[in-house]
């Protein structure tokens, strides 16, 4: 059964479906990850609106006719509840939001709402946006504070004799770990600190752009070790780029 519904929602990301329509992914409050199908978005009256309003890490508040049993939801109205106008005007932020957004549709998945997951990307977007200089590391640190979220945040590293960090048992260990899955000792101290910092002190963390793109791979690898069925992204060879 359907029935019009109210929900907050995060744009994850949106693909074209027909020259005149869209399906946005967005993950929100109360219903977890939706799929809709946007009509009409390439009319003279529709077209800039819902262009702007489905990009990555806008925050919408929506109607919609919502029935559980259906893949894609029928949207009644949407409007902007915050958007990222800072992100989307400096380059590099932008391409951290769409990489965001493309790891998010990848690893959230059709299930219950998880309410504190969604406050905490809700939080994340608003102090991203409004973040002045030293964003560099904000995507390692938004990647670290995720995997608590998700039910695989590493335990602390407890003293300096912990050299390597064992990505499949998620902890800090003496020695290297026999099954390989593990960083070497240079980039384990610096996940250590990033798994322990906040995202305001992350900035603190000076990092060349070859050991930021080093401290990446490594969290995805972390990433690819407990969550199965994350795709490959897109935009990674990008974000790189942009921040070597």
């Amino acid at each position: 059964m359907k029935a019009l519904a109210k929900t907050k929602c995060i744009t994850l990301n949106h693909v074209k479906y027909s020259d005149s329509s869209i399906i946005a992914r967005l993950y929100s409050r109360e219903y977890g990850k939706l799929s809709l199908m946007i009509k009409g978005v390439n009319n003279s009256r529709k077209k800039g609106k819902s262009n702007i309003m489905f990009q990555p890490l806008f925050i919408l508040d929506l109607e919609i006719y919502y029935k559980s049993s259906r893949e894609l939801q029928i949207i009644k109205e949407a409007t902007v509840s915050f958007a990222p106008y800072n992100i989307y005007s400096d380059v590099k932020k932008s391409c951290v939001a769409i990489f965001i957004g493309e790891v998010l549709t990848s690893i959230l998945k059709e299930e219950s709402p998880n309410v504190e997951l969604f406050d905490f990307i809700e939080t994340s977007i608003k102090y991203y946006d409004q973040s002045g200089d030293g964003f560099a590391n904000f995507h390692l640190a938004f990647l670290a504070a995720l995997s608590g979220f998700l039910g695989f945040e590493p335990a602390k590293r407890l003293n300096d004799n912990q050299l390597f960090f064992d990505m499949k048992n998620g902890c800090f260990s003496a020695a290297p770990p026999i099954h390989g899955y593990y960083s070497n000792i240079e980039n384990s101290a610096i996940m250590a600190r990033i798994f322990a910092s906040s995202f305001d002190n992350v900035k603190n963390i000076a990092l060349t752009g070859k050991q930021r793109n080093e401290i990446l791979e490594a969290l995805l690898s972390y990433y690819n070790l407990h969550l199965t069925g994350l795709a490959s992204i897109k935009s990674l060879e990008v974000l790189k780029e942009i921040f070597r």
